[in-house]
């Protein structure tokens, strides 16, 4: 049961974090999480240091937690790193044009999830599609150690797309159509026009995001 009771609390505290509902700077009380969730306070703590390993939370001894936020470096090592791990991907997957086909229906289809997230107004199911969208391209590629490493990404990923969210109402009608450019320049095989699009698109985010 404790086990179990410190994962709830881990899992609620976390996915507050990233899909925006606690910002960052934000202070947690170890005592008031506890009564949210209806727990003990000893899972709590147990909860905040695992997110504090994660760089998610900030410990204050007899204070409980801050919410760590993100920073300019970490938004342009992110940028970096998805903009080389996505062209390599691209650019593996344009010498088999069975796989090319195979990834643009897939990614029509998270498309649509992402047009279905935005018409109801729900922003943590956008962001799961926005983050499949991305996470696909990489898994078809077939590339095992980058499938892995991208997927390390995925809690910093989905964390900003809520950001920018909360930041610009219009951005998510932006995304999808920055999307559909990267899926379109996909199917032509086109990596130079997909290295272009995938800059301005995460740049896009990234300004959102911090300014």
């Amino acid at each position: 049961m404790q086990e179990s009771s410190s994962q709830r609390a881990y899992q609620a505290t976390k996915d507050e974090i990233l899909s925006g509902g606690m910002r960052g700077g934000q202070l947690l009380s170890e005592v008031e999480v506890a009564a949210r969730l209806g727990v003990s306070r000893t899972p709590v703590h147990e909860a905040f240091l695992r997110l504090a390993a994660e760089d998610l939370l900030e410990l204050l001894p007899r204070r409980g937690a801050v919410v760590v936020a993100m920073s300019a470096q970490d938004a342009t090592d992110l940028l970096e790193m998805r903009l080389a791990l996505e062209t390599a991907a691209v650019r593996r997957l344009c010498r088999t044009p069975a796989d090319v086909d195979r990834l643009f229906g897939d990614l029509t289809a998270l498309l649509d999830a992402q047009r279905r997230g935005v018409d109801a107004g729900d922003a943590e199911q956008f962001a799961a599609a926005d983050d499949a969208f991305h996470r696909r391209i990489v898994d078809v590629a077939g590339n095992g150690l980058a499938r892995r490493f991208y997927g390390s990404l995925s809690d910093r990923q989905r964390r900003m797309i809520a950001s920018a969210a909360q930041s610009d109402a219009h951005r998510l009608e932006l995304l999808i159509d920055e999307h559909r450019r990267l899926a379109a320049a996909i199917e032509r095989c086109d990596v130079e026009e997909f290295e272009a699009a995938l800059l301005a698109h995460l740049e896009a985010t990234y300004r959102v995001v911090l300014r």
